[in-house]
């Protein structure tokens, strides 16, 4: 039996401080993920999974309200944290590139991206097992996607 999982990154989102996990999306954002709702609806897809960050929801709502499926959220799905404090733009940016080359690079008191695959990997692992042969939509952050 074939199960197939299909990462929806959430789409475009305002940056807001403070706001990490209720920044909703932009026009833009909105616009694509109708885009990905019309792609993936007639996918056969029997369950939606979802990071508990508003962005990434709002990314799989449509898709759930037009499958009339419930969004089952997982907090370790969740964005990886990039730092215990609020760095810059062009600092976080060049940590994140240095994370994909060492896979343990992490800012102080952050995650790397080893310790966020391992999050991630621990919800989906018994997800598969338990609904082996569904199509399974995730609403995810492209850091856990990777």
């Amino acid at each position: 039996m074939k199960t197939t999982i299909y990462m929806v990154r959430h789409g475009e989102s305002p940056y807001n401080e403070g706001t990490e996990r209720t920044r909703g999306l932009t026009p833009k954002g909105k616009i694509d993920i109708e885009k990905v709702t019309k792609l993936l609806a007639g996918e056969g897809i029997n369950m939606i999974i979802s990071s508990p960050y508003t962005r990434a929801i709002l990314s799989v709502a449509g898709l759930a309200e037009y499958l009339n499926l419930d969004i089952k959220v997982f907090e370790d799905l969740r964005e990886r944290h990039f730092a215990a404090d609020i760095i810059e733009n062009a600092a976080l940016l060049s940590s994140i590139r240095e994370s994909f080359n060492d896979f343990e690079h992490t800012l102080p008191g952050g995650e790397s991206n080893a310790e966020c695959q391992k999050r991630a990997i621990a919800v989906l692992k018994p997800i598969l097992q338990e609904h082996k042969g569904m199509q399974i939509a995730v609403g995810t952050h492209g850091l856990v996607m990777s």
